[in-house]
């Protein structure tokens, strides 16, 4: 047996685990003190159990041990599937002929996500429909107030204005919570999703969450966690971000879209995760070696947020 760490994570260690026969992925939670409610493994590992009678691929899901005797953490086992993981959003490793259609693919992937019927899959109790980004709020807003190790005055500043621009809905979808390239396996010589991964931020909520969220590069610099702001992506050959969402609307049937609230909030969250890296770095309980330069992207995003708010 050989035991290998996937490198580029920033919460549940991941590891492959290879044996002469057979290659399987073990996700576990961090070692050390972790918050409330984060890095709950039994709910990756449920969704990914009930999202394998959906159209939408995703490992499959072998065990799930909850106690600490086998590697010190509650763990669960998945199958490897074999494929490329893209995770530079302007696809400088990808044919240029192929990433218009990456995107595309990508696309149609969270489309069809927000399009599984939750109810008939087994998710009652998923998550709480209804009045998601109200609760978002104070979950993330709570983690924020957990995890600060440093002053952030422009995240506290967010907080405020998110909480006066809550849209009102009752829509109810899966999310994946992290949506994006890099949790995404492609085939390995076609532009498509064959498998989708990380699914520790998953719930039921508003489908524009994971919108939004998945459109962060298109609103900061390549030097802000790899985005795509200030690149030329005509001659990249990427799709440009309204023509990129006009596509996800046609494939769900929206007539609505992502506003600067939802751009606002996606970044929020990733400022609050930043936070929580640096918290974690400062602990000695980070996943990722780079966690400490990683982390300090919370004010970064803080910052992009904010230029957002005040834009619109």
């Amino acid at each position: 047996m050989n035991l290998e760490q996937v490198e580029g994570g920033q919460s549940n260690p991941t590891f492959f685990v290879s044996y002469e026969n057979r290659s399987v992925v073990l996700r576990k939670q961090p070692s050390l003190e972790i918050l409330p409610s984060a890095h709950a493994v039994d709910r990756e590992f449920r969704i990914l159990t009930a999202l394998e009678k959906s159209d939408v691929p995703v490992p499959r899901a072998l065990v799930f041990h909850g106690e600490r005797n086998v590697v010190g953490t509650p763990f669960y086992i998945m199958e490897r599937i074999e494929g490329r993981v893209i995770r530079d959003s302007s696809l400088s490793s990808v044919p240029r002929s192929e990433r218009y259609e990456i995107y595309l693919a990508m696309g149609e992937m969270m489309a069809r996500l927000h399009k599984v019927d939750w109810k008939a899959i087994g998710l009652e109790g998923y998550g709480r429909p209804g009045n998601f980004f109200e609760r978002q709020l104070a979950r993330w807003t709570k983690q924020w107030n957990l995890s600060k190790v440093r002053q952030n005055p422009d995240l506290d500043r967010l907080i405020v204005w998110l909480a006066g621009n809550l849209p009102i809905t009752e829509e109810t979808t899966i999310c994946h919570g992290d949506f994006r390239l890099g949790n995404l396996i492609f085939h390995p010589t076609e532009p498509c999703v064959i498998g989708v991964l990380d699914w520790e931020l998953s719930t039921l909520g508003h489908p524009l969450a994971d919108v939004a969220f998945n459109c962060i590069a298109y609103h900061t610099l390549p030097s802000e966690y790899g985005g795509l702001l200030g690149l030329d992506l005509v001659n990249l050959g990427i799709p440009l971000e309204q023509d990129y969402l006009n596509y996800y609307n046609q494939l769900v049937g929206r007539n609505d879209g992502v506003t600067a609230f939802h751009f606002a909030f996606a970044l929020f969250r990733m400022a609050v995760i930043f936070e929580g890296i640096t918290a974690r770095a400062r602990a000695g309980n980070a996943a990722a070696e780079n966690a400490a330069t990683v982390g300090n992207l919370a004010l970064v995003f803080s910052r992009r947020a904010l230029d957002i708010v005040d834009a619109s």
